[in-house]
C-alpha cells in the first residue's frame, strides 16, 4: 500500500516513544506499507525536525532526529510532482500533501489533522485521509 505521511505524524512519532503515530512510522520501516516523499515533503519534513520548540521534551537530541529522518527516508520512494491542483485545501500548506498523494497515487494520507483535508474544493476518491489510528486499524 503507497501512503502519504503528513508531517504532523512525522514530528508526533519523535515526540512521543510509544502511541499511534510511532505504529505509523514502525509500519513503513518494516515495509508494512511504502511511504512516498516529495520535493515539498521532503523539506518539510527537515523544517519540522528542526524547530526546537517542537522538541523541548524530546527523548531526541537534533542529530538523532535527523538520523531518524535520513532513516525514514531510506525507506521511501521518491516522487516527483509535476501537476499542482490549485486552489483546492482551505490551507494552502496542506496542497502539497495531496498532491504527492495524487501523483504517487498513494491510497492514503495519514494525518492527525484530517479536517484540513475535508474542506478542498476537488475530490479524489482514491485517495483516503485517515488519522493514524484510522489507518493502523485498516493494515491490521
Amino acid at each position: 500500500m503507497r501512503i502519504v505521511v503528513d508531517p504532523n505524524v512525522l514530528v508526533a512519532a519523535l515526540r512521543r516513544p510509544a502511541g499511534v503515530n510511532r505504529e505509523v512510522i514502525r509500519a513503513c520501516a518494516g515495509a508494512r506499507v511504502l511511504p512516498l516523499v516529495g520535493e515539498k515533503s521532503f523539506l518539510e519534513y527537515e523544517s519540522a525536525l528542526n524547530r526546537a520548540h517542537l522538541f523541548e521534551n524530546c527523548p531526541l537530541a537534533s542529530r538523532e532526529r535527523e538520523q531518524f529522518l535520513d532513516g525514514f527516508l531510506r525507506v521511501c520512494e521518491w516522487v516527483s510532482v509535476s501537476y499542482l491542483w490549485r486552489p483546492n485545501l482551505p490551507d494552502e500548506g496542506d496542497n502539497h500533501v495531496l498532491e504527492l498523494a495524487v501523483a504517487g497515487m498513494a491510497e492514503v494520507v495519514v494525518t492527525a489533522n484530517t479536517r484540513d483535508f475535508a474542506g478542498g474544493e476537488l475530490r479524489f476518491p482514491t485517495v483516503a485521509i485517515m488519522t493514524p489510528r484510522q489507518f493502523l486499524a485498516r493494515i491490521t
